[in-house]
């Protein structure tokens, strides 16, 4: 059994904007002048082994907003 839910950024574009700030540092950028950034896109994981332990029933209406159910 493992965690039920997650839901957070999506780690690809976090490590694609972490690489971006690398390059223009890496170029002379100083890291202060840098804008401040936030995510956009986050994702939503659940975990129907863990739902069904717990004896939870996931609605209809979440699970068509998930990104992915992991059996």
């Amino acid at each position: 059994m493992g965690g039920l839910m997650s839901y957070g950024a999506r780690l690809s574009d976090m490590y694609h904007r972490a690489a971006a700030f690398v390059d223009k540092i890496l170029k002379g950028a100083k890291p202060a002048d840098l804008p401040m950034e936030q995510p956009t896109r986050f994702e939503l994981y659940i975990n129907a082994k863990t739902a069904k332990a717990l004896g939870l029933t996931i609605p209809q209406s979440v699970l068509a907003r998930v990104d992915e159910v992991i059996e």
